[in-house]
């Protein structure tokens, strides 16, 4: 069985709304979230999880694990395979400032109505493109 052009486009399109409409939901069951000040680099230790947006590309699947010394390694898993970035944050007005080998970004932390923690994260990378991240801390 073959589908004609329309009913394809059709089926793409139904599938793509349902897909922004469970964002959306799963967005919504967060409650609105309230940008929390970052005191020190110990208050955001630990392995963050979630996906990168970066300029002309897919998503991708990333581990961001911050240590207490300030250090980080950050694993990005990529259809054609993985790739693995190291740096360090510090902390300044109360934002995560990430300096990389492949770039310097901004992470802010964020908390939900329900107390669940996130991290949004604007980075320009060497090359002078942009990526944004939305990464949850893993349990």
């Amino acid at each position: 069985m073959t589908f004609s052009g329309t009913r394809a486009l059709g089926v793409l399109v139904g599938g793509v709304v349902v897909g922004f409409i469970a964002s959306l939901l799963g967005c919504a069951s967060l409650g609105p979230l309230t940008p929390v000040p970052v005191s020190d680099v110990r208050s955001v230790a630990g392995t963050w999880q979630g996906t990168v947006y970066k300029s002309n590309s897919q998503p991708d699947y990333v581990d961001l694990t911050i240590r207490e010394d300030g250090s980080y390694e950050v694993v990005s898993r990529h259809t054609i395979g993985t790739s693995i970035g190291k740096g360090r944050i510090v902390v300044s007005d109360g934002h995560i400032i990430f300096q990389g080998e492949k770039g310097h970004g901004v992470g802010t932390l964020l908390r939900s109505r329900g107390g669940d923690r996130l991290m949004e994260i604007e980075a320009t990378l060497s090359d002078n493109s942009t990526l944004s991240a939305t990464l949850s801390l893993s349990r």
